[in-house]
C-alpha cells in the first residue's frame, strides 16, 4: 500500500466515522481538489468544509470496490450511499435513497494527499430519487443495425 492509499482510504474512513477534522492532517494547506464543485473553496479549509457538508447535511457513506495504486497516486472505485432528504439540488427533499457511482484519483506529495479528481454520476441521482424521470429504454442493436 502507497502512501496515497494509505491517506485516501483515511478520508473515506470519515464518512463513516464523521471525525471530519482528522482530515486536516492528511492533506497539504494548499490542496486542490478538481472535483469540487464550482463554489466551493480551494485549500485545505475548503476541502474540509466540503467534507463536512458532505458528513453532515447529504449524510454520504462510500462503499468502496476497486482501488488501484501506483507511484504517488491512488484510483478508488466505490459507490457514494445516501437518501435525499435536503433541498440542495433546488427542489424539495423526496427521502428516496440513491447510490452514486464515483471515481476519485488522489495525489500525494511529501507524505500529504495534495491533489483529488473525482468523478460522480449525479445525473443517475436525480434518475433515482424522481427529479428527472429516466430517458426511455430503447432498443440498442435495432439502432446499431440503422447504420
Amino acid at each position: 500500500m502507497n502512501t496515497a492509499e494509505r491517506l485516501a482510504r483515511e478520508v473515506l474512513d470519515t464518512f463513516t466515522t464523521g471525525r471530519v477534522d482528522d482530515v486536516a492532517g492528511l492533506v497539504t494547506e494548499d490542496f486542490t481538489d478538481h472535483g469540487a464543485p464550482p463554489w466551493a473553496p480551494q485549500g485545505r479549509d475548503g476541502y474540509l468544509a466540503v467534507l463536512r457538508w458532505l458528513t453532515t447535511t447529504l449524510k454520504i457513506r462510500y462503499e468502496v470496490h476497486d482501488v488501484v495504486a501506483a507511484g504517488d497516486r491512488v484510483a478508488i472505485r466505490a459507490t457514494a450511499h445516501g437518501v435525499h432528504d435536503t433541498g440542495h439540488l433546488g427542489f424539495p427533499a423526496t427521502g428516496k435513497p440513491y447510490a452514486m457511482p464515483t471515481m476519485h484519483i488522489y495525489r500525494a506529495e511529501d507524505g500529504r494527499l495534495a491533489e483529488h479528481w473525482g468523478v460522480r454520476d449525479e445525473l443517475s441521482v436525480l434518475w433515482q430519487v424522481g427529479a428527472l424521470p429516466p430517458p426511455a429504454p430503447f432498443d440498442v442493436t435495432a439502432a446499431a443495425g440503422a447504420r
